[in-house]
């Protein structure tokens, strides 16, 4: 099978090949003639018109990353991503968000799936029916990104033309949810159960992200008022219908993944023999697994520098830039690996803060200390033992008779690239290539981003069935998951067990753009935001013979205090779109 990469060059070329090579169509139309309606009854033209969608998708390797936006990571270069997470954006400016105006490049995309839905019926090739349910898949996936932002939205359902009315309003969170829920049941009907094109979507695909959006359309924040000066609660959630039937619909639509019977866990059952952190960390890194339901495929070439991960996130001393670092939170949340929770007041766990972790800790976190890639030739001489080192040492200047402080190969301080590295010590090591990594001037890695995988489901699962009561079902999903990674199972009831499952999801899909959505649909902006961040502080001390301590002194301590305001549930529709549109309604607090 084939990889379905996306490369803007590759699609220009799709191009000039059907043109120059294909004899029929060259006896029939000739290229000063070319007319959209060749398109849609050419398939590998209609093909490369999808290809363009495909390639316009937003995703998760960015520089500045989701997990930077909410209690996941820091940005190293930070002050316009505080003012966002202190909630201080504005009509006229979502401060420090510098990732796609989300606005602009859904309606791009989702204008030209209605104008390929609008236009194919003149096609009679064999792939139609894949390719409606492909387009009808991408325009839900950019309709839910968009509810998911801003609530309700205008649903447009048609290409406009230059004669037609673009002033329209608002439609109910409600109408977008089924006219989303409408177009992924077409897709899924549509499209087969595997592509030939790795990277395409499947019926997998279109059930999997109806599963999430009746997740997202059950929980608090669209069920309940927060909002109560708000005179359109409409275009935020529902009003009116049972939340238990929605999760009801959720549960159902997790189900159906299930039952398809093509997915599965990877490495499910770990072997006592296994290396538990190393199975987690190859799932990451692997080409697609039987867990992976939709990727997005790269290689070395057709990424962009900006969107390469091995330069973002890197070590310092591997030449990376140590961005989007994981704060000192996150660490903390991770568990011990007989499955309780990390103390600091412990003194045993507070003097070796790393050891005995659970697998996924040593899978998706780089500290100091940990086992890395053999380094670059430039910086092989100042460690043999390729470990990462972003504390300091306090080493013995004989000659000066006084203490001087060395700075870690991979600190901010380190001789490569000074002021590159994660200001919380900790680097997402989640999705990073050693391989490349360890390569100066890389030119990418070729690790694919995972929209959609089976972890996710099986969680999905498990929240509606804690929602509905059903407490014994919900955790024999969520003990699945657990038993992957190596840890205990879960025994709770109730308001523990949704307390312990939110726990569950924070780690298993960290850095995975669900936990920014998490928090607002699940409406605990005070519990994600009103917080004291933390940083480790890391120190090799000098011992009295005027030697170096090979264990360092670690504690946390607060790097930055963020805020929570309610209106940041929702995005501000900016000022320039409300000025095209008088019939649009801003959202609260704006």
């Amino acid at each position: 099978m084939k990889n379905f990469r996306f490369n803007l060059g590759m699609i220009c070329c799709c191009i000039v090949f059907t043109v120059s090579c294909n004899d029929n169509f060259l006896e029939t139309t000739p290229l000063s003639e070319f007319s959209s309606a060749d398109v849609w009854k050419d398939e590998a033209l209609s093909k490369t018109f999808i290809n363009g969608i495909y390639y316009n998708l937003e995703h998760g390797f960015n520089k500045f990353m989701k997990a930077a936006f909410v209690d996941e990571a820091h940005r190293r270069d930070n002050t316009s991503v505080l003012g966002f997470n202190r909630c201080l954006m504005t009509a006229d400016n979502l401060i420090g968000w510098q990732r796609q105006p989300e606005w602009t490049s859904c309606y791009s995309r989702i204008r030209a799936c209605n104008l390929f839905l609008s236009s194919v019926d003149v096609a009679t090739y064999e792939d139609k029916d894949a390719m409606i349910g492909e387009v009808k898949f991408l325009r839900a996936w950019d309709y839910f990104h968009l509810t998911s932002l801003y609530g309700g939205v205008p649903a447009i359902k048609d290409a406009y033309e230059l004669d037609d009315e673009f002033v329209v309003p608002r439609d109910s969170y409600e109408d977008c949810i089924n006219f989303i829920i409408e177009d992924l049941d077409d897709a899924a009907r549509l499209l087969p159960t595997t592509q030939s094109d790795k990277g395409r979507a499947t019926r997998g695909a279109a059930l999997t992200l109806k599963s999430r959006v009746l997740l997202h359309a059950a929980s608090d924040l669209h069920n309940t008022f927060i909002y109560p000066g708000y005179s359109n609660p409409e275009l935020l959630g529902y009003s009116g219908g049972s939340q238990a039937a929605r999760w009801q619909a959720a549960k159902d639509a997790a189900k159906a993944v299930i039952d398809l019977g093509i997915y599965s866990l990877y490495k499910q059952n770990p072997a006592p023999t296994d290396s538990v952190a190393e199975n987690y960390a190859e799932l990451f890194l692997s080409k697609g697994t039987e867990e992976d339901i939709w990727l997005r495929y790269y290689t070395t070439n057709t990424i962009p520098n900006d969107n390469n991960l091995a330069v973002m996130n890197g070590p310092n001393g591997y030449g990376g830039q140590g961005n989007n670092a994981v704060i000192g939170n996150l660490v903390d949340d991770f568990e011990m690996k007989d499955g309780t929770s990390f103390d600091w007041k412990d003194p045993d766990m507070a003097t070796f803060p790393y050891k005995n972790r659970e697998p996924r800790f040593y899978a998706n976190i780089l500290y100091e200390g940990a086992p890395w890639s053999t380094r670059p030739a430039y910086s092989a001489h100042l460690d043999p033992y390729n470990v990462i080192h972003v504390g300091y040492f306090e080493r013995w200047d004989s000659e000066a008779n006084n203490v001087v402080i060395e700075a870690g190969i991979d600190s901010r301080s380190s001789p490569f690239q000074p002021g590159n590295s994660g200001q919380t010590l900790y680097l997402c090591r989640k999705m990073l290539d050693p391989n490349t990594v360890a390569v100066e001037h890389s030119l990418g890695q070729e690790v694919p981003w995972r929209h959609m995988r089976y972890a996710e489901v099986l969680l999905n699962y498990a929240e509606a069935c804690i929602e509905l009561g059903q407490d014994a079902e919900a955790r024999t999903y969520i003990n699945m998951i657990r038993k992957r990674a190596g840890l205990p199972d879960v025994t709770e009831e109730g308001d523990a067990l949704r307390k312990r499952y939110r726990h569950e999801r924070r780690i298993e899909m960290m850095y995975e753009d669900q936990r920014f959505f998490d928090v607002r649909r699940w409406a605990i902006g005070p519990e994600a935001y009103d917080i004291d961040v933390y940083k480790a502080n890391v120190l090799y001390k000098l011992l009295p013979d005027n030697t170096t301590s090979p264990v360092p002194t670690i504690f946390h301590e607060v790097l930055e205090t963020r805020n929570w305001d309610d209106k940041a549930y929702f995005f501000p529709i900016l000022r320039s779109e409300m000025n095209k549109n008088d019939k649009l309604i801003q959202n609260p607090g704006y």
